[in-house]
């Protein structure tokens, strides 16, 4: 989701996030990652992951949060591979950001 740009990650996102993500079900884990490289799409630079307890919980997150505004921002929430996630394999796919 990306809520915030490049440089804006602070010590609260995190908390800001799994308050915010609370209100669909029990949050197990919140992971925020920044890319850094140089020219990098400034919408893209900022990935921030939430797992749910629950699949139902998910889904529901995922349907409220697609599209909402945050900090001037439009969220894009999408479903991410739970086996990339615990292996903290965060960063974008080769191809997967045109131009990089």
């Amino acid at each position: 989701m990306p809520l915030v740009g490049p440089g804006e990650v602070d010590d609260e996102l995190e908390d800001e996030v799994e308050s915010e993500c609370a209100k669909y079900g029990t949050v197990n884990r919140v992971l925020i990652f920044e890319i850094t490289e140089p020219n990098f799409p400034a919408e893209e630079a900022v990935r921030i992951f939430v797992q749910f307890e629950r699949p139902e919980e998910t889904t529901k997150a995922l349907i409220d949060l697609e599209g909402r505004f945050f900090g001037g921002r439009v969220v894009k929430a999408t479903f991410y591979e739970e086996e990339k996630f615990n292996k903290n394999e965060l960063a974008p796919m080769p191809g997967e950001i045109p131009g990089f």
